[in-house]
């Protein structure tokens, strides 16, 4: 009804649009330059390359009576009062950009409507789904005036689909035959390019006015989870969908989570499409709505299986349900009586049946791919002397116990086989095709990283299954299990560890895809539904590879069990076994040494003015601890510093503040302003130099401080690093451990425990209560310092302004006011590295104070080399 009267509206606009008046034949051009024209000059330049007579006028009406020349009115704007006088009298009207058009060519026509540009020239437009009058003139004018023609009939010739909504058998023909499908805001849009005189309705930049997904439709969403509800809903109104409930009666859509609803609701409105979700997903990664027809609730209904000719007959059709339960029941016992596996059946007569789709069900070669309880007739065939894909159909009671366990192996490969292959088929292979509708939803990097490790694992398992399908077919009592499992073994060892390895990045990366992009999206939920993927999700079906080899490890040690010594696939086994715990032992230590790897360029990213040496290949990260500084080696007194442990340097960095994260945009570059790093570089200590680490006994006024004794080739005294460790849940005992077993293994010695010594703070002349205050004023310092930076650069009028800047430190620092008998000097200097005993003695000279009043300028940093 709609197309009906969609048509009739057409037919009476495009009627009164003629014009009514034609001209005599064989009269003289002439051009009427209207309205502000008459003074443009880049108009009469153009009316002049056509060498007919120009005139002007202010409203051009003294020229339309006269028919001694066949006047064309040339106007700025088809808005305005002149234009309406001359189209009312019928005057042949064009606008200036139109006029501009035409003196390229040289030659002046006129198509009996007026035209003001050519954004729509040779453009042909069907309209669909309008219900007003009004709206259906006023667009209809606008693409005449532009040069575009309108028909009734959608055909081959059509360049362009006009839809108020995205139904109706005129929008799925031009979705079938990739027609482009505007809405209304396209024309209103190319009109306001009217001006221009290289604009185009057609070109890519219009492209945005498309029309959208479920573009006016209202839609019910019933069934789903509240997380999956929000999720689309949202992607409804991203798509110019409205949502409405059941008790709407102009609801357009009713769509049903058809894995938990088995019946439609009652009161659905009775003019609404019922459509299972994968009308939806499949909508939005098509992005244009599919017919409904192929996606209908009720027919799906899983007490019977139709071919695609029966989803489409009238239910109601006398002896129709009989049929098809007819030619199910005659399908199952066909299947039921093949009790041959190593032989294909005969196919059913023709003459009782034609083929179906549904019917295929009954045809896969292993039944459901993930259940394996089910076992179907073996239709495929592997390339091992013709031995069928799945197992074969056995009585577990008269099995023994080794041969049982060994059927639960070959099940559960052949099962996960087939998840590798839905995988690959249903999922990699579609996002691989370039020539998808809407274009790839992956790139060729996106798909290397999440499937670009999966086909070695899927090719070796693929070898091994035909191989344990091929005994389990020919077992015999003395068959070798463990030398199947041997045979792949390394080809395991080099498929695995790619994958494992960077799972979980692939994981992280395909939840980011998924969520970013709603065409992936929606394909995945598409593919989750398929019966290959077994209502799985793509993340779900990617851990089998991570489960697998544990799995088969614990089938292996039970083949072993049942397996009598004497025989010689007891010591296969035993060799099959290891090999598989060593194949994983080698997997867990590759994962930890590229997690090392990953985290030593998180590490070098993370710092700011890092040493670019920091990576190397030889380089592992090891521990990270948060601190105080006590002396006044790296930084300064109080500053927070973390401590990145290596096998083989120690990096001190400063932890920068959100303040100083920030920098002002006379010195910061944009690239700054991009990537804000947490931490600043200090120095790269080589653990080489540590000559020994003391344990700062514990006290009430002294929690978890320890010191490094620092000595390079390149110094003569040692400096003394003191620090408070900051991290309540890093036991101090554990890090020192730690750093200990890594300095003996640079030094290459076995002496660990000679590295750590303790001590009593008052060996080092650490006063207790200046470790509470230096804890309790860190933060004040901070901000003391800050602040002085502030008023230095206030005062500054150079880029240097070391003197004022240490004179406003000096008074702003908390530190001061310390006592006398308090202070420690920082940077201090140990002259006999002998001297530090294991008993904790104190050295003979003594140490210097560690921690002193900064009275003098800060010593420059010195890197270890």
């Amino acid at each position: 009804m709609a197309e009906v009267t969609q048509r009739s509206i057409m037919l009476n606009v495009d009627v009164t649009s003629v014009s009514q008046v034609e001209v005599e034949s064989g009269a003289d051009p002439r051009i009427c330059l209207v309205g502000s024209l008459a003074d443009d000059a880049e108009t009469l330049e153009a009316a002049k390359k056509f060498d007919v007579p120009i005139v002007t006028s202010e409203t051009g009406q003294e020229y339309v009576s006269d028919f001694s020349y066949c006047t064309y009115f040339i106007l700025a704007d088809f808005e305005s009062d002149e234009f309406e006088e001359l189209n009312k009298a019928g005057a042949r009207l064009l606008g200036k950009p139109a006029l501009l058009k035409y003196s390229e060519s040289g030659m002046l026509t006129y198509t009996r409507r007026p035209v003001f540009c050519h954004v729509m020239k040779d453009i042909i437009i069907v309209f669909t789904g309008f219900r007003k009058k009004s709206e259906v003139s006023r667009l209809l004018k606008l693409v005449h005036y532009m040069g575009g023609s309108v028909k009734n009939e959608i055909k081959e010739n059509v360049t362009h689909l006009l839809a108020y909504s995205s139904t109706g058998e005129k929008y799925q023909y031009a979705v079938t035959f990739n027609i482009p499908v505007m809405g209304e805001d396209w024309v209103h849009a190319a009109w306001a390019h009217r001006d221009e005189a290289e604009a185009r309705a057609d070109s890519e930049a219009m492209g945005k006015y498309k029309l959208k997904v479920f573009q006016n439709l209202r839609i019910v969403l019933e069934g789903f989870p509240e997380e999956e509800k929000v999720q689309m809903e949202d992607l409804v109104q991203q798509n110019g969908g409205i949502l409405t409930s059941l008790d709407d009666p102009q609801a357009t859509h009713v769509v049903l989570e058809d894995q938990t609803m088995t019946e439609k609701p009652a009161d659905c409105p009775p003019r609404a499409h019922v459509v299972k979700a994968e009308w939806f997903w499949t909508s939005i990664q098509m992005e244009a709505c599919p017919d409904e027809k192929l996606h209908l609730f009720e027919q799906m209904n899983l007490s019977t299986l139709m071919s695609p000719r029966q989803m489409f007959s009238s239910p109601s059709t006398p002896g129709s349900r009989s049929r098809r339960r007819k030619r199910l029941r005659e399908t199952v016992q066909h299947l039921a009586q093949d009790d041959s596996p190593s032989t294909l059946p005969s196919a059913p007569p023709a003459s009782k049946r034609r083929s179906s789709v549904g019917d295929l069900a009954y045809l896969s070669a292993e039944g459901s791919l993930l259940d394996d309880t089910v076992s179907t007739p073996n239709r495929l065939l592997s390339s091992v002397d013709q031995t069928p894909l799945s197992p074969p159909p056995v009585d577990l009671r008269q099995l023994s116990a080794r041969q049982r366990v060994f059927h639960e192996l070959v099940k559960t490969e052949c099962n996960y086989v087939s998840i590798l292959d839905a995988v690959e088929k249903v999922i990699k292979v579609p996002l691989e095709n370039t020539l998808q509708p809407g274009g790839p939803m992956l790139d060729a990097q996106e798909l290397r990283y999440i499937f670009g490790n999966l086909p070695p694992i899927h090719e070796v398992h693929t070898r091994m299954r035909n191989d344990l399908l091929h005994l389990a077919h020919n077992w015999t009592d003395d068959a070798s299990i463990g030398e199947i499992i041997l045979k792949y073994s390394t080809d395991l060892e080099k498929a695995y560890p790619p994958f494992i390895n960077f799972f979980e990045n692939m994981k992280e990366m395909l939840q980011k895809i998924s969520t970013e992009r709603p065409r992936f999206h929606a394909f995945l939920k598409i593919a989750q539904n398929k019966p290959e993927c077994g209502r799985q999700s793509l993340q779900e079906l990617m851990i089998r590879p991570v489960q697998r080899l544990p799995s088969m490890s614990l089938l292996i040690n039970d083949i072993l069990k049942h397996t009598e010594k004497s025989t010689a696939d007891h010591a296969a086994l035993e060799q099959a076994l290891d090999k598989i715990k060593s194949v994983m032992t080698f997997i867990n230590d590759d994962k930890r040494k590229t997690e090392a790897k990953l985290k030593l360029f998180e590490i070098h990213n993370d710092i700011e003015m890092c040493p670019p040496n920091l990576v190397a290949s030889h380089r592992m990260y090891m521990s990270k601890v948060d601190v105080t500084e006590l002396s006044d080696c790296c930084s300064g007194r109080g500053d927070t510093l973390t401590l990145f442990l290596f096998n083989d340097v120690l990096e001190i960095c400063k932890k920068k503040s959100k303040y100083n994260s920030i920098k002002s945009p006379s010195r910061a570059n944009l690239h700054s302003f991009k990537t804000i790093k947490t931490y600043k570089h200090l120095e790269m200590m080589n653990l080489a130099h540590i000559k020994r680490i003391v344990d700062i006994r514990e006290t009430e006024d002294c929690h978890n401080v320890f010191a490094l004794v620092i000595r390079s080739n390149q110094e003569l005294k040692e400096r003394l690093f003191t620090f408070t460790l900051l991290q309540e849940d890093t036991p101090k005992s554990s890090f020192l451990k730690t750093l200990c077993r890594t300095v003996a293994n640079i030094a290459c010695r076995n002496d660990v425990e000679n590295f750590l010594v303790s001590m009593d703070p008052h060996h080092l002349d650490i006063e207790t209560s200046d470790v509470s205050l230096t804890n309790a004023l860190s933060k004040a310092l901070r901000f003391a310092t800050r602040t002085g930076r502030k008023v230095s650069r206030a005062f500054s009028f150079n880029k240097s302004p070391s003197k004022l800047k240490r004179a406003v430190s000096t008074v702003m620092s908390p530190f001061g006011t310390l006592p006398q008998h308090s202070s420690m000097r920082g940077a201090t200097s140990v002259n006999n590295l002998a001297d530090l005993s294991l008993s904790g003695t104190p050295p003979t000279g003594g140490f210097a104070q560690p921690m002193a009043t900064p009275t003098s300028r800060r010593r420059p940093l010195k890197h270890a080399h």
